[in-house]
């Protein structure tokens, strides 16, 4: 379990029972972070019109940058993508905090609903295509 509550990760991040997820750049051990799952939870290879669910592990602002525009034409309106960078005091270099997600995400139609701990060293803000959009 990561953070303080003593909820699932996997629960925390939103993946139900049949949720089709893809992941970017996960931290070694991230699939053992999610234990238990939900049943049927399927990982793809690439994002498509069937994607639930959206985990990406940024580092770099030009990276999320380049990854959310094509995401926003990819994903249903209503896909949610999970954005992770890590916290201060993972000491990792990167030009990615809260703010610069907001600051990239927002203008691309998405808005952020809420953050969670992933593990020690990252965070996840989630988004949503905002609903005027849908």
């Amino acid at each position: 379990m990561a953070g303080y509550s003593g909820t699932p990760l996997a629960q925390k991040l939103g993946l139900r029972g049949g949720s089709r997820v893809v992941v970017f750049g996960a931290p070694t051990g991230y699939r053992a972070l999610l234990e238990p799952l939900p049943g049927g939870v399927r990982f793809d290879n690439a994002v498509s019109e069937a994607t639930d669910i959206v985990h990406a592990f940024c580092m770099r602002k030009d990276e999320l940058d380049a990854q959310l525009k094509r995401w926003r034409h990819q994903i249903r309106p209503d896909a949610m993508v999970r954005v992770s960078w890590p916290k201060k005091a993972a000491k990792l270099p990167t030009d990615i905090t809260e703010d610069t997600i907001r600051a990239v995400a927002l203008p691309l139609g998405f808005v952020d609903v809420k953050v969670c701990a992933v593990d020690a060293v990252w965070s996840g803000l989630k988004l949503v295509v905002r609903k005027a959009l849908r």
